[in-house]
This record gives C-alpha cells, sequence and structure tokens, in this order.
C-alpha cells in the first residue's frame, strides 16, 4: 500500500511499537512531538533523526486521512519521502485506559515531592508526568 508513494509527494509513515506495527500508510505531512517540541515533516524534507517525545502524531491527507495516535519516547527518523517512527508506546486513542493515565499522574506526582535535592529524580517524575498528562489528552481529544 505505502510502496507507491516515490515519487507521488506523499510521506511512507511507519509507527513501531516494540510489540506491533501501528500503522503503515502514506501522508501529506506528519506532525510529531520531539524531546524538545512539535515537528512536521513534509515530503522532500532534509534527513533527520530525533528522540520522541511524549504526545500525538498527527498524519494530515494521503492514504491515512487525518489519524492521531499517542507515542511516547523512542526516536523518530524522517528521510526526503519516509518517515519511520519507533516510539517505546504507541496506542490509538481510544485504546488509552484514562484511569491507568491518571494513576501514572498520580505515580509521577508523588515522585516530584519525593525527590528531594536529587535532579535525577525530578526528571525522572517529569517524564512520567509528562507522558501521563500527554495520554489523558490524547484520549479526551484535548491534545
Amino acid at each position: 500500500m505505502a510502496e507507491g508513494a516515490a515519487n507521488s509527494g506523499l510521506l511512507t509513515v511507519r509507527l513501531v511499537s516494540p510489540d506491533r506495527l501501528l500503522l503503515e500508510a502514506t501522508a501529506e505531512a506528519v506532525e510529531l512531538p520531539s524531546a524538545t517540541g512539535y515537528m512536521e515533516a513534509l515530503y522532500g524534507a532534509a534527513p533527520l533523526l530525533a528522540e520522541l517525545g511524549a504526545g500525538e502524531v498527527r498524519l494530515h491527507g494521503g492514504s491515512s486521512g487525518d489519524q492521531k495516535f499517542f507515542v511516547a519516547w523512542g526516536f523518530v527518523e524522517v528521510l526526503p519521502e519516509r518517515v519511520t517512527i519507533l516510539a517505546e508506546t504507541a496506542l490509538r486513542p481510544e485504546e488509552i485506559d484514562k484511569g491507568e493515565a491518571a494513576k501514572e499522574l498520580e505515580t509521577g506526582e508523588k515522585m516530584w515531592h519525593g525527590a528531594g535535592d536529587d535532579a535525577k529524580k525530578y526528571h525522572d517524575a517529569n517524564a512520567v508526568m509528562r507522558e501521563a498528562e500527554e495520554k489523558l489528552a490524547s484520549a479526551e481529544g484535548r491534545s
């Protein structure tokens, strides 16, 4: 399906997690949550390898139509005709358990309050809270 994207002005997009291939399609544009903020990949983009943060991958146009997926941590490779997303966690918004995400947020807050003077503990707590907040926003259609 996605193989026909060459020279079509469409990106071939693959979204992979450790346990499954979640998506293989074409898109006109892909919005991605990098570790330092959101970025957008378009056909013909310069090659890039970036660390994923937590947030939504949004696909626009192509065979994918407009779709959203929650991802957290991993890497993205952007090439002129292809985007490959390797995510530690990748879910469709309807697959997110809001109750579990709320518990993760609570755990992160407890970690943050118990971090004391340890910068690494604050960093880890912030990562847990960011993932949980983004997961809840995705599940509720707020991101």
